[in-house]
């Protein structure tokens, strides 16, 4: 159990306090996350890597030199947000380019996608790379559907070895293409890992079992086995590695035995003992290989074996020198050592620019508007800080259990945000844009950046001025949906949040071209949603994290589904209270 906290709400940043004031030699802090803490030297491409903390030394831990330029750091197993991934991107960039680069979750792909977007906009050239290097996660052939694991490790490697050696941004895409396409990892868990401030693990193995096919956001194995001694585990380790290996004849490896955060290294060297001899054995030279804790899990207890098949290029990067808080490998002769690097300004650590005073923006009919959205925000913060356990319930049976906490977080910065707004002036258009930009900002994440859109694309369509029309609203509710689906690229029957908000959106546009005034439709269309989401306790998910665990999660509602349809009602609510009080 996690037990060294002090507000489980702060777990990260008070992390993030301690992690700088130790390592100031490396790095700096900047809005959502790390960079170094010496500028990037002219004509080098910035790798900035990330995902949500809780992995330490991933990700954090490893920027400085031969590896990453920055790190975005989320919340615990949550993905950051674009702002937050943007922000670290930009104060990393130098005059070459940006490679951002993370494990394949939908959250971190959607924001640090959103991100690229931002940057580009901007003059500054940015890619995105997902590592994809679990095999339990999707059969062959279905290899861009794999998690990131420990794989992300080799890959951000050497593409961040690749980026010192002074490669351009297509070159050293290619190598942390070449270094992915290399990777299998395979994980087991003995023990389920818990959250700062919680009484029980995400998950629990049975006695005598082990889970096979973990997550590192907390998600249980794909199927439980008998716990096998410790040279049994190196051959199902090894096994199952090799019998995934990628189309290459080269007998050369970079090998990784990663401990998840509970599991003692002494007990990962009697593993590793036997799992070199079986790949020495099936004819493989085993180039450097490491033991230890690379990518955690919090506490759990588990560890996984980690391949990556090595051409000339790919084990010069994987040899090269590296300097970091938490990884140091051979003689780096760093810009830090030599004392050619120039320490960064403070004013290259803030972010972005301000745009217009949102009270030039409203009319008075747009503030009352404005007022009522931030009331309706205020009762759904309040309403999901009650129900966070079981919305946190509910997504652990085939996710990673934080669905609660992350809609929690979000929607108070999102109310906090919506006051401030009102308090400046702005319209209801204003109003829900700051809000869903603080949603996402503070709860990353799938649903962050997802509840984000919702609001935004809703805000643009209602506008600061005026009272907006009910066919306004319910265009505003449908604009918000295919904003959903053209971000997540999930659809309807996904078993995902779509499935409650398409009936409601559908349901609340027909009352309202029928004639019924708007908060009337609301309040009947909230019941419809309601019906839906629990409908979604007999899907299969397809998309997500809960994808792997598919059959667990049939007979359970998707939170996502399930925490919106309580919105919508909340709002609903707020919406009978409002009229009463008018």
């Amino acid at each position: 159990m996690t037990k060294l906290y002090n507000d489980p709400a702060r777990f990260t940043e008070d992390m993030l306090t301690g992690f700088l004031d130790a390592n100031s030699r490396y790095v700096v802090g900047v809005p959502g996350g790390v960079v170094r803490a010496h500028r990037t030297r002219p004509g080098k491409v910035a790798v900035v890597i990330g995902g949500g903390s809780g992995h330490y030394p991933a990700f954090c831990g490893t920027v400085g030199f031969g590896f990453a330029d920055g790190a975005v750091v989320g919340n615990i197993f949550t993905s950051p947000s674009a702002e937050e991934a943007a922000s670290v991107a930009r104060a990393a960039h130098g005059d070459a380019g940006v490679l951002l680069t993370t494990g394949n979750y939908a959250g971190d792909v959607m924001n640090f996608g959103l991100a690229v977007t931002q940057l580009r906009s901007e003059g500054i050239e940015a890619h995105y790379f997902a590592v994809t290097d679990d095999i339990a996660s999707a059969p062959k052939g279905e290899e861009t559907k794999r998690r990131g694991i420990a794989g992300d490790f080799t890959v951000f490697k050497c593409a961040s070895a690749a980026a010192e050696d002074g490669l351009d941004l297509a070159g050293v895409i290619r190598v942390a293409e070449a270094a992915n396409a290399a990777t299998r990892t395979l994980g087991v868990a003995f023990d389920g890992c818990t959250l700062p401030g919680a009484d029980h693990p995400l998950f629990t193995v049975p006695d005598g079992k082990m889970g096979v096919g973990l997550g590192i956001h907390g998600e249980p194995g794909v199927a439980d086995e008998a716990m096998p001694s410790a040279a049994a585990l190196a051959e199902t380790l090894v096994d199952g590695v090799l019998d995934d290996r990628p189309d290459t004849e080269s007998a050369r490896i970079a090998v990784i035995l990663n401990g998840l955060g509970r599991t003692k290294y002494e007990e990962l060297f009697v593993v590793w003992g036997t799992a070199a001899r079986l790949l020495r054995e099936r004819g493989y030279e085993i180039i450097e290989p490491e033991v230890g804790e690379l990518v955690t899990s919090l506490d759990m207890a588990g560890c996984s074996l980690t391949v990556m098949w090595l051409d000339d290029e790919l084990e010069r990067y994987w040899t090269s020198p590296a300097d970091t808080p938490a990884y140091r490998k051979g003689a780096a002769a760093s810009e830090i050592t030599d004392g050619s690097a120039e320490l960064r300004a403070a004013t290259e650590l803030q972010s972005g620019p301000q745009g217009p005073a949102l009270a030039e923006l409203s009319d008075d009919e747009g503030r009352r508007g404005g007022e009522l959205v931030a009331r309706a925000l205020d009762a759904m913060a309040a309403m999901l800080a009650e129900a966070e356990d079981e919305l946190g319930r509910i997504d652990a049976v085939a996710g990673d259990g934080d669905h609660g906490r992350g809609m929690v977080k979000g929607s108070s910065a999102a109310a906090r945000a919506a006051q401030a707004a009102v308090a400046a002036g702005g319209g209801q258009g204003s109003v829900l844009a700051e809000a869903g930009k603080e949603w996402a900002a503070k709860a990353g994440g799938t649903s962050g950046v997802l509840w984000g859109a919702l609001l935004s694309a809703l805000g643009t369509r209602l506008g600061d001025t005026g009272r907006p029309e009910p066919e306004t609203v319910a265009a505003g509710m449908r604009d918000g949906y295919d904003a959903l689906v053209a971000l997540g690229g999930a659809a309807p029957g996904d078993k995902t949040m779509l499935d409650a908000l398409l009936p409601f959106v559908e349901d609340l546009q027909r009352r309202v071209s029928d004639g019924q005034p708007w908060r009337d439709a609301w309040r009947a269309a909230a019941e419809v949603a309601a019906d839906a989401a629990r409908a979604t306790a007999d899907l299969r998910p397809k998309v997500g994290r809960a994808r792997p665990l598919a059959e667990r999660s049939v007979g359970t509602p998707d939170a996502g589904a399930t925490s919106l349809a309580m919105c919508i009602r909340t709002v609903a609510e707020s919406f009978t209270v409002t009229a009463k009080g008018e």
